[in-house]
C-alpha cells in the first residue's frame, strides 16, 4: 500500500460487479430518503447513515456480504466502519453513485 492510497476512491462500477457476483450479498444505500427517492441503484436498500442501527432488521447474519454506497463515497466509508464496529465481518464500501454509469431507478 502506497502513501497516497488512502486518497483513492473505490470504483462503484467495479464494486457493483463484485456485489452481483456474490451470492447472498446485500446492497445498502446510506443516503437520505430524499436522495434515495431521486434515483437509486436497482436492488439497493435505503438505510440512511443516521439510522444505520436499523441494519439488524435488514441483514440478519453478521457474516452476510454487505456492499455500501452513498453519493460521493464519504458516508459509505463511515457506514462501513460503523458496521464493522457492530460486528459485521464482510463489509465493502463501493463508493458514490455520482460515479455510477449504469441504470438508475426512480
Amino acid at each position: 500500500m502506497g502513501f497516497f492510497d488512502f486518497l483513492k476512491q473505490p470504483n462503484i462500477n467495479e464494486g457493483l460487479e463484485s456485489y452481483k457476483a456474490t451470492p447472498g450479498a446485500v446492497l445498502i444505500d446510506v443516503r437520505t430518503p430524499e436522495e434515495y427517492a431521486g434515483g437509486r441503484i436497482p436492488g439497493g436498500k435505503n438505510i440512511p447513515l443516521q439510522r444505520l442501527d436499523a441494519i439488524d432488521s435488514a441483514v440478519k447474519s453478521k457474516d452476510t456480504p454487505i456492499f455500501v454506497y452513498c453519493l460521493s463515497g464519504a458516508r459509505s466509508r463511515q457506514a462501513a466502519s460503523m458496521l464493522k464496529g457492530r460486528g459485521y465481518t464482510n463489509v465493502q464500501n463501493i463508493g458514490g453513485i455520482s460515479a455510477y454509469s449504469g441504470k438508475v431507478e426512480r
